[in-house]
């Protein structure tokens, strides 16, 4: 198959970019932040742009940057880790009650959801306050690697770590229950490692700007500053992020464990999960081997899709998901989006939709229908269908997934 035929070649100065956005919303401050990344010169080969491709901190989001001897922590972002669990379990429509209101409840006793009083331990109800066992058990062995990162940067101490393992946060965070084309319920999660990643994320970031000293009023955005491989810090960051990677691993499979728990306690028959589909992150950074050399991948909003690899592609709150198998393609540093992408800010999307709207176009998904959520109204968001669209020479569709219930943090 050939897999030259759906980018559209950018070509300013710097690295060529290629970008999968035929037929789908590309706005200027994202195109630009691309050009920007094109100007660096520690990219290698060219910059890979995803369909949901929209404005991110320094660096798109639905971008893929390969890197040589550097990585730009502000391009991997805060949210290390970030990305989606789904799984399927032996259930059918036809055994789900007629109203899931009581499954949503379950789950959302069962999972730490959302942030009040601005993320302070003691008073969030987006964190543990008495630490469940079985994520004491998780967070024994992650601790080893979390002291070795402190012990090098105290700073990073003072996070929300274990109190924030298996638990979900706010914003695009969600969990869902979700029918597949053969009415087969599947859970679906999307969250990544929490305070402690935000926390590790920041703190390199901001290195990176004073590592770079005088050099930093040369590049086209200061958050673009770049971690080079042999200095100390450059070191420190990749533990620190493979660790914060691991966690956000962890941190959706505990929560996919208590949600199966969850509508156990509601539903009187044994249920079991008969297929993980994937674990898969969206926001991360890794070493691949592409055109035969060793590079660094930034994925901004990107997954991997191998040839045969299975990912998540989810649409917005109301619109299809999607499990998706890789093809390979290499132009793409075999990659595809992350989602839909958004197509306004969150300030935007309140300022446009009312609650009456989000209760009209989430009409049939039992979720929360208030003032709070309406930033992530489904319009807010691109059509899902014309982002697969565009990139059909990336991945191939295996299961469509429609939500019966989101649960919001």
């Amino acid at each position: 198959m050939s897999h030259n035929s759906n980018f559209e070649l950018i070509c300013d100065k710097g690295a060529p970019i290629k970008a999968w956005v035929k037929g789908v919303f590309f706005e200027e401050q994202a195109r630009q932040q691309v050009l920007n990344v094109a100007t660096l010169p520690i990219i290698y080969k060219w910059i890979a742009v995803m369909p949901d491709v929209h404005m991110g901190k320094g660096a798109t989001i639905g971008s893929v940057i390969p890197t040589v001897k550097a990585i730009i922590p502000a391009a991997v972002g805060v949210d290390l880790g970030c990305g989606l669990i789904a799984s399927r379990l032996n259930l059918t429509a036809a055994q789900l009650p007629e109203n899931l209101k009581e499954i949503r409840t379950a789950i959302e006793k069962a999972v730490p959801v959302g942030r009040t009083h601005h993320g302070n331990a003691r008073r969030d109800q987006g964190a543990w306050h008495s630490i469940p066992p079985m994520v004491a058990a998780e967070w024994k062995k992650l601790e080893p690697g979390f002291k070795a990162i402190v012990a090098k940067h105290p700073a990073i101490a003072d996070s929300n770590n274990v109190n924030h393992l298996g638990t979900l946060g706010t914003g695009n965070h969600f969990i869902e229950l979700c029918l597949d084309e053969n009415n087969q319920v599947w859970i679906m999660l999307h969250s990544g490692s929490r305070g402690v990643g935000n926390k590790i994320g920041t703190y390199f970031i901001n290195l990176a700007r004073k590592d770079m000293g005088r050099q930093l009023s040369n590049l086209p955005d200061k958050d673009l500053a770049y971690l080079k491989e042999g200095s100390q810090h450059f070191d420190d960051y990749v533990a620190a992020v493979q660790w914060a990677q691991e966690y956000a691993l962890v941190n959706r499979r505990i929560m996919a464990q208590r949600v199966v728990d969850a509508i156990r306690s509601v539903l009187p028959i044994p249920i079991e999960v008969t297929e993980e589909a994937v674990n898969c992150h969206h926001n991360y950074v890794q070493q691949e081997l592409h055109y035969n050399k060793q590079v660094w991948i930034t994925r901004k909003g990107a997954i991997s899709a191998r040839k045969g690899e299975l990912g998540i592609i989810p649409g917005s709150m109301g619109a299809s998901s999607f499990i998706v198998r890789g093809l390979g393609n290499p132009e793409s540093f075999n990659s595809c989006s992350h989602g839909a992408g958004r197509v306004m800010s969150r300030t935007q999307a309140r300022k446009t939709f009312t609650v009456e709207d989000q209760i009209r176009d989430t009409a049939g998904v039992e979720c929360r229908k208030d003032a709070e959520v309406v930033d992530e109204h489904p319009k807010a968001y691109k059509p899902i269908m014309s982002v697969l669209d565009a990139q059909n020479d990336l991945v191939e569709i295996v299961h469509s997934l429609h939500q019966l219930v989101c649960v919001k943090g």
